[in-house]
């Protein structure tokens, strides 16, 4: 029998969607090839000019790659990084994530577009191509970034290092490289820049984060104020404190605009504290069932301990006020019964298994550069 692919269901629903619409645009264009002109397909890819009547095609644009080489890229992206994030978050928390990864960056571009064919009047700006899965492969890296910011990725047998924060600029760079060969349009820069923007601002300010159950943090909480999330972050060392100093008057631009929220102290506590918890994949799902597990042992250890001393305190006063009163009826034989306090006061880790969790260790190792 062969092996079956556990997908989940908003990433096997992806790969689907992008296999299907890039075939259906390849026949489409192969159709209608002429040596003397461009095909497009306007109703699935984003054409500034010529989409405007399509405008379902501000989401579907994503999902279309346009060759096999890319094509064969946004597979295996979508196929491992959507298992991972989906498994990390949960299937609608990856559906919100794709759809600002999709729609923001293709809004963006296309405005940019029309201001340029604006000013220029050069009609070839209205006329680029906005598809492909761009936007969306660099969000997943800065998802990565957020999740195992302190995950280092050794190439070439140890000749070359890098942090998971550094690999969305190295994508933007490769994607410009790209972009002045036929595989890439003149778009894709800009594809690639706004899905930076978009996702991180979105998982910085305004996706909702899992709180501690051992804290009293509400569930509403949303975003991430931990420093090493910080967009400084995603730059080499001696070039943070440069962009710093750019993004914190955009930042207190955006936050006079309403547009984002800044982070009380509370948050930033939390952040510093561990009081929240972000669920990761590679044993993200497993340390909050483990979690769960050591709480349910402790509760259910100080019930026993408690049921333990009320029965002690209760069964000396009866003993010596009155004898235990015999039965009347027909003796029936029970089976003799386990010493109970002794089980109640043992150590709970011989009877139900031991389970230990020390969020201590996920924040040193969350904060470490």
């Amino acid at each position: 029998m062969a092996p079956r692919l556990n997908i989940p269901p908003v990433t096997r629903v992806v790969l689907v969607v992008l296999l299907l619409q890039s075939v259906l645009s390849a026949a489409v264009r192969y159709r209608q090839w002429s040596a003397h002109s461009e095909i497009v397909v306007e109703w699935l890819s984003l054409i500034p000019q010529l989409s405007l009547f399509y405008p379902w095609t501000f989401l579907t644009a994503t999902l279309v790659e346009n060759n096999i080489f890319t094509l064969a890229i946004a597979g295996f992206t979508l196929y491992h990084g959507g298992r991972y994030l989906e498994r990390a978050w949960s299937s609608r928390e990856l559906a919100k994530f794709l759809l600002v990864a999709s729609l923001i960056p293709n809004t963006l571009t296309f405005l940019v577009l029309v201001t340029l064919f604006t000013v220029t009047r050069d009609e070839s700006w209205t006329l680029t191509t906005i598809a492909g899965t761009i936007p969306v492969q660099i969000s997943f890296l800065v998802a990565f970034s957020q999740l195992v910011p302190a995950h280092t990725v050794t190439l070439f047998r140890g000749v070359l290092s890098l942090r998971v924060p550094r690999f969305p600029l190295l994508y933007i760079g490769l994607v410009f490289v790209l972009s002045l060969t036929p595989l890439l349009s003149s778009a894709s820069l800009l594809l690639a820049l706004f899905g930076l923007l978009a996702s991180w601002t979105y998982l910085r300010f305004y996706k909702a984060v899992f709180p501690d159950l051992d804290s009293s943090q509400p569930t509403s909480m949303r975003g991430d104020a931990s420093e090493t999330f910080a967009f400084a972050e995603f730059f080499p060392g001696p070039v943070k404190p440069f962009v710093s100093m750019i993004t914190d008057p955009i930042f207190n631009a955006l936050v006079a605009m309403r547009i984002c929220t800044p982070f009380s102290q509370a948050d930033i506590s939390a952040a510093h504290g561990g009081n929240f918890m972000q669920r990761t994949a590679h044993g993200g799902v497993r340390a909050e069932a483990e979690r769960r597990r050591a709480l349910a042992l402790k509760v259910l250890d100080q019930r026993l301990h408690a049921a333990t001393t009320t029965a002690g305190s209760s069964s000396g006063p009866r003993s010596q006020s009155q004898p235990p009163i015999q039965p009347s009826g027909p003796t029936i034989q029970t089976q003799p019964q386990p010493n109970i306090q002794a089980a109640m006061t043992s150590q709970p880790t011989e009877v139900f298994g031991e389970t230990s969790y020390n969020p201590d260790q996920d924040h040193n190792e969350r904060g470490d550069p």
